[in-house]
């Protein structure tokens, strides 16, 4: 087991290249760079939009040198080859007697520009030292930012998962049992029914009847904490906390719970018709023990094997749909408003961040196999 678990850690440094390549690659094509956002703001408050019609217009880049940016005229030069340089697009290459600081404004000093293949491996060797940068717009480090909104989207991916499983797996195993009973019956309905409403949909029918909409204000509107959360007790500041996660936990759950119930159900109700579960009950052994102690093992594989799935998908794809309906600070806005600002370190800071977590939580995934499956033996299988 020892060699196949360094076989896929291995693995995951390709596999991450990949990843970075590809979507490095991918925003070469995307019109409409910091240096943009810069000037649309310099503009008057405008937004990038504007400038990006406007450079397709023009038939330029937004990296195209001193009068290839709409919004540039009547901008000084020199500042808009520091803005290149401090965003990583170029460099000022001095004479050899120069003993001054390379600057825009020294006349030994010229603008060039850095190849998009040498600022992709200059990012990778930063990312190998653990040097993710700062963020163009917020002046602060892509690992603090992470840092400082993870706790609201892992709150969200931990608890939505924890509740999925602690409901379904008990409902899956007895819709199994109860098969084609009125139990079964209107549970698979409602179940159904829970699937087929979209979640950002789910989300405010939650906030129109519980949040002050129109109905009940029993939840509060916005936020994981009241403004009076560090003036309250250790017990005021829990409730306080589940308080305020409730329904952004109950909105993030609710697919995930549909789909993972009828895994179950239909995993237990393959394993029940099998030889070896009419052989146990032939022994004598109760139900109980035929269920929990011969097929729950069997039929728990294929439930384990989408855990990884499951909770990326609440932790990276729901978070953002759920933070902007809730108001809530964390991973998925973030990403959001760095894709809208084109703030790229903070882009691949966090692309880097949750691939790495997506590759990790693929390989506890199959640790959980031989957990709950001994026989498994995935260096054999290799």
């Amino acid at each position: 087991m020892g060699a196949y678990i360094l076989r896929r850690l291995l693995l995951i440094i390709p596999t991450l290249f990949g990843i970075m390549l590809i979507n490095f690659a991918l925003t070469q094509f995307v019109p409409g760079g910091p240096v943009e956002q810069v000037l649309a703001r310099i503009d008057g408050g405008g937004d990038a939009i504007q400038a990006i019609s406007g450079a397709g217009d023009a038939g330029v880049s937004d990296q195209g040198g001193d009068s290839g940016y709409v919004g540039a005229q009547g901008l000084d030069p020199s500042f808009l080859a520091e803005l290149e340089v401090q965003f990583g697009f170029a460099r000022f290459v001095c004479a050899p007697d120069f003993t001054g600081e390379p600057s825009a404004r020294a006349p030994e000093c010229v603008k060039e520009m850095i190849p998009a293949w040498e600022r992709f491996f200059i990012m990778l060797w930063n990312y190998i030292q653990f040097d993710f940068g700062e963020s163009h717009f917020r002046s602060i480090g892509v690992l603090d930012l992470v840092w400082e909104k993870l706790p609201v989207s892992l709150t969200l991916g931990l608890w939505s998962t924890l509740i999925a499983y602690m409901i379904s797996i008990p409902l899956g195993i007895r819709k199994a049992v109860r098969d084609g009973s009125r139990f079964d019956t209107w549970t698979s309905g409602v179940i159904i029914a829970a699937y087929a409403i979209p979640g950002f949909l789910f989300a405010i029918l939650l906030l129109v009847l519980f949040a002050g909409g129109s109905y009940f204000r029993w939840f509060p509107l916005r936020g994981l904490t009241s403004d009076n959360f560090d003036q309250l007790s250790m017990m005021g500041k829990v409730l306080d906390y589940l308080w305020h996660i409730t329904l952004p936990v109950i909105a993030s759950t609710i697919a995930s719970f549909a789909t993972l119930t009828l895994l179950t159900k239909n995993s237990f109700l393959d394993e029940i018709k099998k030889q070896y579960v009419m052989t146990a009950r032939a022994k004598g052994l109760s139900e109980s023990r035929v269920l929990y102690g011969h097929v729950f093992r069997n039929a728990m594989l294929i439930v384990i094997a989408g855990f990884p799935a499951l909770f990326l998908s609440v932790f990276f794809g729901a978070s953002l749909i759920i933070e902007t309906i809730f108001s809530l600070d964390g991973l998925g806005q973030l990403g959001f408003r760095a894709a809208v600002e084109r703030d790229y370190p903070v882009i691949f800071g966090t692309l880097f961040f949750f691939g790495l977590i997506g590759l990790v939580v693929g390989i506890l995934s199959d640790l959980m196999y031989v957990w709950v499956d001994p026989r498994i033996d995935f260096e054999r299988r290799g």
